[in-house]
């Protein structure tokens, strides 16, 4: 019902399109011609009205509004489509200082159309305070998820901590791209192919890492543990010449190799060395600079080890 009403008041195609301007031109021409005026005095019968305070309505006040409605929403929405292809094509604005200007220029152009529409049917605003009381608690109670989200949109815009193309991760566990900055929700384009509708209210709230806000570069860390009674000296080097070698690693910061541990079956070392770009990904050199420390280990004989124990039996004669 909701996907027919906005296919409605803004449609798509051309052929819908059509069939909306006929059905209107045939409403004027029928209206000029005098072929509607008995509808018209039917539905604007006693019968078919009642008041609100001073206001009066009808059945033919409101199929008037619906018409009203559908035929400026559709102008408006043609308008705004317009207005925001052409802030798209320009150059010089960032995509969200566009994003926000279009946001502003739609609510400009709904509420002016909204105060037209009540124009045009002759309602006073004064006369809608009486509303004024229901239409808070609503606010407050049915859309306060809906304002808060509109609200948290609109501070992501003017504070750009989360623009598109960032490559953002959220407390969940999402990491993904974001494609879209909306009035209600944040589209982020996963590493899976998958889109994820964010609430804007998530990026004000809770905790979101920006792998891009500042700075692309990020860094590296792989563990490695080799036999003890190993040369250290020459597996250091040989863990730094991996990294060295790979074309995505960053001459500065240089990759470094520390010695952390002295564990119950291998001498553990870390290594961290940076990328430049985190968008292209952290896990393609991460593992190829793992096969290079594989193959130099082995040219080298030093062993990577695995967990291994002695028992020792202090009563073997018991096991016969």
């Amino acid at each position: 019902m909701a996907r027919f009403l906005s296919s409605l008041i803004k449609p798509r195609a051309w052929v819908a399109k059509l069939l909306l301007v006929l059905m209107i031109a045939g409403f004027l021409v029928f209206g000029y011609l005098g072929y509607l005026d008995p509808i018209r005095a039917f539905l604007d019968s006693e019968d078919f009205s009642f008041n609100i305070g001073d206001v009066r309505f009808s059945a033919y006040l409101l199929v008037k509004a619906a018409f009203i409605v559908i035929l400026l929403f559709w102008l408006v929405g043609i308008l705004s489509e317009m207005l925001e292809n052409r802030i798209k094509s320009l150059r010089r604005i960032k995509s969200s200082n566009k994003a926000l200007i279009i946001k502003a220029i739609q609510i400009v152009i709904y509420f002016l159309a909204f105060l037209f529409v009540l124009g045009v049917l002759g309602i006073d605003l004064t006369a809608l305070t009486i509303f004024s009381g229901a239409v808070g608690i609503g606010i407050g109670f049915g859309l306060q998820k809906i304002a808060s989200n509109f609200i948290s949109g609109i501070i992501l815009l003017f504070e750009k901590s989360v623009e598109e193309g960032d490559l953002i991760e959220l407390n969940d566990g999402i990491i993904g791209f974001v494609r879209e900055t909306g009035a209600r929700y944040t589209r982020i384009e996963t590493f899976e192919g998958h889109e994820t509708m964010v609430p804007n209210e998530d990026f004000i709230t809770n905790r979101v890492t920006n792998w891009t806000f500042s700075d692309s570069r990020t860094r590296v860390d792989i563990n490695i543990g080799v036999a003890y009674g190993t040369d250290l000296d020459l597996a250091s080097r040989l863990i730094v010449e991996a990294a060295r070698e790979h074309p995505r690693c960053m001459e500065t910061p240089s990759a470094e190799c520390y010695l952390v541990e002295f564990a119950d079956s291998s001498i553990n070392f870390t290594l961290y060395f940076w990328i430049e770009n985190v968008t292209e990904g952290r896990m393609r050199p991460r593992s190829d600079v793992l096969f290079a420390i594989w193959r130099k280990f082995e040219e080298n004989n030093i062993e990577i080890p695995f967990p291994q124990r002695t028992l020792h039996l202090k009563n073997p004669e018991a096991l016969k």
